[in-house]
């Protein structure tokens, strides 16, 4: 049974027309799961609701 990544690799690259060789599947899937790992992170520190974003970016 594929797992819901797996799932995820095969549709996304057949809706992008990107084959994916079977020899990159596990870096592409630890790839994601780095991803998702780190946005769950930014997804789940709290801002206050007074909180606007800064007016001027600089690097």
């Amino acid at each position: 049974m594929a797992e819901p990544l797996d799932d995820y690799i095969d549709a996304v690259s057949k809706a992008l027309a990107l084959p994916i060789e079977e020899g990159w599947r596990p870096a592409v899937r630890a790839n994601l799961e780095v991803s998702l790992r780190l946005g769950r992170l930014v997804d789940e520190f709290a801002l206050p609701d007074e909180t606007e974003p800064a007016p001027i970016f600089t690097a």
